[in-house]
């Protein structure tokens, strides 16, 4: 009875669910044709209107082409004409081909001339350039050697009167120098020969008075303090003389530098330095 039952059941849905479907195809196929209806009349409208489109377009190119036609006519008698003028000026191209040889020769050969009267005149104002610029420095140069001359002539009076006046100097004082080393070298000779001499005298007196020992060394010292106020003496000397050499040399570089400086030869200079005559003092 449930078989039957739901067997009944599915025979109604089914029966249901078919009209339902064929509800919905028709309203389906109303829907189609309508559309299609629809679309029918759009596209015969369109179809419509480019035909009118197509129809203007041919007869405009058909104007056109009759135009162009009407032009290409033209054209051909024109490039007919053209032609014969054409074979004219051929003609007179021919005439005229020896004539514009000669000239195109000449042309040439006076755009060379053109070239180089161009390439003289840049290198005339070149050199006129330059020769006024040498002009100019040949101007300076001359006033420049004049002054140097001028400045020469000054220095060489200079020159000559230094060297006088440095001569003169160097004979006045080699020979003060000379003067006075004279004089303490003698006066150095004669205190060593009077300290010999009373050595001697000393010797010959300590053997001649038999002094006792006493008295011996208390004369001894005595003359060991004489000996030494004598050698402070030839010391203080013989320093000084190595001043006086020393003063004499320092002049003579100073001389020599001048000489140097001024351009003057030492070759004739005539000036020896001093040496010292008691060497490592």
């Amino acid at each position: 009875e449930m078989e039957a039952k739901y067997t009944r059941k599915m025979q109604a849905l089914r029966d249901e669910m078919d009209l339902r479907r064929k509800t919905e195809l028709h309203e389906l196929e109303e829907r189609k044709n309508t559309q299609i209806s629809e679309l029918m009349g759009n596209h015969e409208g369109a179809f419509g209107a480019i035909k009118n489109y197509y129809n203007d377009i041919t007869a405009k190119n058909l104007t056109l082409i009759n135009l162009l036609k009407e032009q290409v006519e033209d054209l051909k008698k024109k490039e007919t004409v053209l032609e014969k003028e054409k074979a004219e000026v051929l003609l007179q191209n021919k005439e005229l081909t020896g004539p514009l040889q000669e000239t195109q020769e000449l042309v040439a050969e006076l755009q060379k001339k053109l070239a180089h009267y161009y390439r003289d005149k840049e290198a005339l104002m070149n050199s006129k350039a330059h020769l006024k610029i040498t002009q100019k420095e040949l101007k300076d140069l001359q006033w420049e050697h004049e002054v140097l001359e001028q400045r020469f002539s000054k220095v060489q009076a200079e020159r000559d009167e230094l060297y006088q006046k440095f001569t003169r100097a160097i004979n006045e004082v080699q020979q003060k120098t000379g003067f006075k080393n004279l004089l303490l070298e003698r006066k150095l000779h004669g205190l060593l020969s009077l300290l010999e001499q009373k050595e001697v005298e000393l010797s010959e007196v300590v053997a001649a008075s038999n002094l006792s020992p006493s008295a011996l060394s208390l004369v001894s010292h005595k003359l060991e303090d004489v000996l030494n106020s004598k050698n402070a003496t030839i010391q203080d000397l013989q320093l000084q003389l190595a001043r006086v050499c020393k003063a004499h040399n320092d002049m003579l570089q100073t001389f020599e530098a001048k000489l140097t400086a001024f351009g003057i030869p030492l070759d004739n200079l005539g000036f020896q330095p001093l040496s010292f005559p008691f060497p490592g003092q």
